[in-house]
């Protein structure tokens, strides 16, 4: 065991790191060109769902959750020009259409409804009872479309013996195998939406010195995402927002990214070192912009030894009560359907590190 000092962190950062982007660099490669195959096929059979592109830098589409869990967007086309419902209403439906006598659940954090008609351009298709009850486009009903073509593609693609459909979730996950390891992807399709900013993201904060003004309107240009991942309510995201705040987090020569990258590594190799962990990269890159816009200064960020502490204990309070605010939507708590007791012993384990900041190198 070793203490953590300067020169053991430039160990990690250098070699665990380095190697851990090389990993994910060529799994990334393998997994979108075999995304590449299947999403072309899936366009070719419903318009309504674009390929995803492959690309040589970086690819929007493919979020790196763990090394071994990742999420693919996958652009649904025909729905443009969207404005905000300004009607509020009850819904009394199920999902085979049938009238409830008592409301669906309204909702909540991260969730809205999405109606046909908040779009100025949408094709045919989206009015087709296949996916729309009452104008509203319901992702279990889009989900349960989308994971036909899916399965579909994989046969027409000759990829079964390359990708397989989990079904262990309302969600359309797949495994993939790769050179490295087996990948376990989730295929989320998704409303992008440019240019706009939803009602429910109340950012910036009144008050807050980070990130600048300047800063706060060019990330709001990028606006947000709608994906089908649960039955009635669709989920905000805010990937391309989120990417472009933390490529400029050390514009002031601050180590944020540095203390980062030690934090994501020490979770994925000695604390939580699980096929599907917990705590994700997304919970962490919230946890990195919460503690960024509570210390906004440079000084705050010089030292290493001081500033990746202090992240480490935002982590183990929020992991503690069991709730992480999304930083654009403060409201909805990205813990709220974790295992408590899985939390609890990582709990546990950052109470242990915070009183002996120990690492293991291996």
């Amino acid at each position: 065991m070793k203490s953590l000092t300067e020169e053991d962190t430039e160990d990690i950062l250098l070699s665990k790191v380095d190697l851990r982007r090389q990993w994910i660099s060529q799994t990334v490669d393998e997994v979108q060109e075999v995304i590449h195959q299947l999403t072309t096929e899936i366009s070719h059979q419903d318009l309504r769902f674009q390929a995803v592109p492959y690309s040589d830098t970086y690819n929007g589409n493919i979020k790196v959750l763990a090394p071994s869990q990742f999420l693919v967007t996958v652009p649904v086309r025909g729905l443009a020009g969207y404005r905000e419902a300004r009607e509020q209403r009850w819904r009394y439906y199920n999902l085979k259409g049938t009238r409830l006598s008592c409301p669906l659940r309204a909702p909540e954090g991260l969730q809205q409804w999405l109606q046909v008609e908040q779009f100025m351009k949408n094709i045919w298709q989206w009015h087709e009872a296949d996916v729309n009850i009452e104008g509203d486009i319901v992702p279990a009903k889009v989900l349960h479309i989308f994971r036909q073509l899916v399965e579909k593609a994989i046969t027409t693609c000759h990829l079964s013996g390359k990708v397989s459909m989990l079904t262990n979730s309302p969600a359309v996950w797949v495994a993939v195998e790769t050179s490295v390891y087996q990948v376990e992807i989730q295929l989320a399709p998704t409303v992008e939406i440019p240019t706009a900013w939803p009602e429910k993201a109340q950012w910036p904060r009144c008050m807050k010195r980070w990130p600048s003004p300047e800063k706060v309107e060019c990330i709001k240009s990028f606006g947000f995402n709608l994906l089908a991942c649960s039955n009635y309510h669709w989920q905000l995201s805010f990937s391309q927002a989120e990417q472009v705040l933390l490529e400029q987090l050390d514009e002031d020569g601050g180590c944020r990214r540095q203390c980062f990258q030690a934090l994501r590594q020490l979770m994925e190799d000695v604390w939580c070192p699980r096929k599907r962990p917990v705590i994700t990269s997304h919970h962490l890159q919230m946890v990195l912009l919460w503690t960024c816009e509570k210390y906004p200064h440079r000084k705050d960020w010089q030292d290493f030894e001081n500033a990746f502490p202090r992240l480490v204990r935002k982590l183990h309070k929020c992991v503690s009560q069991h709730f992480l605010k999304h930083y654009f939507v403060p409201k909805s708590n990205l813990l709220q359907s974790t295992s408590a007791s899985e939390l609890d012993s990582l709990a546990q384990t950052l109470a242990l590190f915070l009183k002996n900041p120990r690492i293991s190198l291996p």
